[in-house]
Parts: C-alpha cells; sequence; structure tokens
C-alpha cells in the first residue's frame, strides 16, 4: 500500500471504550483518510482490546499492534517504530478529536520545517468531573491563553503526547522516549529535541477534548513523580527543569511556599498536613465550592512536587539551599 503522510501513534491500556471515541473521531478527520494511518498499540490490556481492534472497521488504515505491558514510553517507541508516515502525530486514549486535528497539524509543519506541534487538550462540555481534573484543565488553559496571545513560549515543559505532533526523522535521531522515566518522559524527550535544533510551536486550531479520568489518588502520585523526575533529568540529563522549579518557587502563593519549607522532609509534619489537605479538597469538592478546592490543590501539588524533589535529592536541606541559591537576590 501507499505510505501515508501521517501516522497517529496512539498507545492504550485498559480503555477499550473511550479508545473508540477516539477512533471514531479519527475517522471525522478533513484530512483524506487515505493519506494517514492510525497505529494503536495495545500496552497489554486485559479488557479485550486487542481482539475488538482485530475487528474494528475505520475509514483509515487501523494498524492495532499488541506488547507485553511496558508502560507508555515504551508504547510509543513501538507505535514509531512501526509507523511508516513521515509525520507523526501522539494522541491520547482519552481525547476526542476535532475533525480537523491532523489538518491543522499538518498545516503548521508545512509553515515551520523542524518543529514540534503542540495542541490543546480541552474540557468537553458537560462532562463531570472532580475537583483535580477541573484544577488541571483551569492550570492548562492559563498556559494555552498565554501561548496563544505571545506572553509565554511554547517549550519542552508542553511536550504533552496527548495532543503534539513532529517529523518521524527527528524523533528517531534523537533516541525516542526514555523508559527509564516513569513520569515526565515526554518532556524530558522535549529537551532533547530542542537540544537538536527543533522549535516549539503552539497551534490552537489543533485540538481535541479530553475525557480526563483519574482517581484522586492517581492524581496524588503525579507531582511527586514529577518532582523526582526533574531531579534524574538534572542529574542524568543536564536538563533545567528542576533549576526552573527552583527559581519559580519564589513566585509561589506565600501560604504554599511555607507548607513546603514547614512539612517537606518532616515525614510526621507532612503526613498531617496532606491529610488535612486532601480531606478539605474531598469536602469542598462535594460542596461545589470550587475555589476553596482549587486552594487546596494547588497546595496539596506544590507539596508533593518538593516531597518528591527532596526524597530523590536525599533530603531536606539540599532543596532549601538550591532554591536559596535561586532566589531574586542571589541571582
Amino acid at each position: 500500500m501507499e505510505r501515508p503522510s501521517i501516522s497517529v501513534v496512539m498507545p492504550t491500556f485498559e480503555r477499550r471504550e473511550s479508545l473508540a471515541r477516539t477512533l471514531e473521531g479519527l475517522g471525522r478527520q478533513t484530512y483524506p483518510s487515505t493519506d494517514f494511518e492510525v497505529v494503536v498499540v495495545d500496552d497489554g490490556s486485559t479488557d479485550g482490546t486487542l481482539a475488538w481492534l482485530a475487528t474494528a472497521s475505520a475509514p483509515f488504515r487501523l494498524r492495532p499492534i499488541g506488547q507485553v505491558h511496558g508502560g507508555p514510553a515504551a508504547a510509543r517507541n513501538r507505535g514509531v517504530e512501526e509507523a511508516r508516515g513521515d509525520l507523526i502525530v501522539f494522541v491520547d486514549d482519552d481525547v476526542a478529536p476535532d475533525a480537523g486535528l491532523l489538518a491543522a497539524h499538518a498545516a503548521a509543519h508545512a509553515a515551520a520545517a523542524d518543529s514540534v506541534v503542540i495542541g490543546p487538550m480541552l474540557p468537553p462540555d458537560g462532562w463531570r468531573r472532580p475537583a483535580w481534573i477541573r484544577w488541571e484543565e483551569a492550570k492548562l488553559a492559563v498556559e494555552y491563553d498565554a501561548m496563544r496571545l505571545g506572553r509565554y513560549a511554547c517549550t519542552p515543559r508542553q511536550f504533552f503526547t496527548g495532543n503534539a505532533s513532529l517529523p518521524r526523522s527527528n524523533f528517531i535521531a534523537a533516541g525516542g522516549f526514555d523508559h527509564g522515566f516513569g513520569r515526565a518522559e515526554d518532556v524530558e524527550l522535549g529537551y532533547r529535541l530542542r537540544d537538536a535544533g527543533l522549535r516549539f510551536v503552539f497551534e490552537p486550531r489543533a485540538k481535541v477534548w479530553h475525557y480526563a479520568r483519574r482517581s484522586f489518588a492517581s492524581w496524588r502520585r503525579t507531582p511527586y513523580e514529577y518532582g523526582r523526575s526533574d531531579v534524574a533529568m538534572d542529574r542524568d540529563k543536564g536538563h533545567e527543569a528542576l533549576g526552573l522549579a527552583y527559581r519559580e518557587f519564589h513566585g509561589r502563593h506565600p501560604l504554599n511556599r511555607a507548607l513546603a519549607r514547614s512539612c517537606v522532609g518532616r515525614p510526621a509534619a507532612f503526613a498531617a498536613v496532606t491529610l488535612l489537605l486532601r480531606a478539605a479538597v474531598r469536602i469542598a469538592d462535594a460542596a461545589g465550592a470550587d475555589r476553596p478546592a482549587a486552594a487546596g490543590l494547588s497546595a496539596l501539588f506544590n507539596l508533593l512536587y518538593w516531597q518528591g524533589v527532596s526524597d530523590a535529592l536525599g533530603g531536606r536541606h539540599a532543596v532549601w539551599r538550591s532554591i536559596a541559591e535561586q532566589s531574586p537576590a542571589a541571582v
């Protein structure tokens, strides 16, 4: 068969129903269906995903691939390895693509060679979700608006593979995702792509709607893992994510800074305060009190992130020494 121009690469794990919605959206693309393929890598699902994919019909070339569970980084690498298109578009299995998604990605690359294109993941209308998901959506919306208005440059820190694209040749040359990163593997690759000379571009027309489903426990693991990953990027790769976090700490809300200084690296205080914040967020969410819930989530995210940094560095003193060295007065 003739080689497609675009390969959509999508890992999936135990999400057959949401995967069906994503494939349905890809079937309504304005981009010619003969010019793209969809490579779905089933990462060891036990819900019958691979068998369902084998019998699924689509107006595009659908290529299901199965593998032993290895995580999203391994699944995306496998998908790119099997892909035949010159342009790779990464999407997640819990999004609904806009009809113009692939056309917008293709047009952005035609306008800027050797680029990484980031599209927004937007909250769907009428989609009920808890406070921690709404908090994430609000944080992303601030970044999207700032990039759209030119107040904020698109960088590797926005390389979220729920909706992003780049030339396959650049992905291969950079070495793909590092399987050693259980979290932030996309951002880590983003730094390597930038160092290789690629430019990051935000394209608001390349949009998807994100039907996020995450438990509160899963949400709480994320900032802690990001903290540990930022230390690994700094120590093993020389990327500046951790240095940026040190500098940005000084711009956080004073209460969040005080909580972090008082609790991070002190097990009893950390356990008590995080337990209190978790309870407060749940109560506020149940009562429909959005602002208190958001404030509690921001404080909790900040605490968990810096605890992850502290644990990875071997203690709280290294954290606060480094933050002090990056203070506005010191710089």
